[in-house]
């Protein structure tokens, strides 16, 4: 379930609730009792952690490593490309 942040526009008291995406939002403030309690935008909290897509893929760049059923490349003349034979 995730948590989210609300705020009292009113007196200003904050407070996070764990509650269910299909609860209804709260609205009255649990400490100035007024219907001022609204929902807070706030940052997603979490974390790519492990040996996920993250490290493994766009972390340092391209890391592409060559199929084994590629030839080599022309070495210029010395006969490694069927051009050179």
């Amino acid at each position: 379930m995730p948590i989210y942040a609300y705020r009292c526009n009113q007196c200003g008291f904050e407070q996070d609730v764990l509650q269910r995406m299909s609860d209804a939002q709260l609205t009255v403030c649990p400490e100035c009792h007024t219907e001022n309690f609204a929902k807070q935008l706030t940052a997603a909290g979490f974390q790519l952690k492990g040996s996920g897509w993250y490290q493994t893929d766009f972390k340092g760049g391209s890391s592409a490593k060559p199929k084994a059923d590629n030839p080599p490349p022309c070495q210029g003349g010395t006969g490694s490309c069927p051009s050179c034979n």
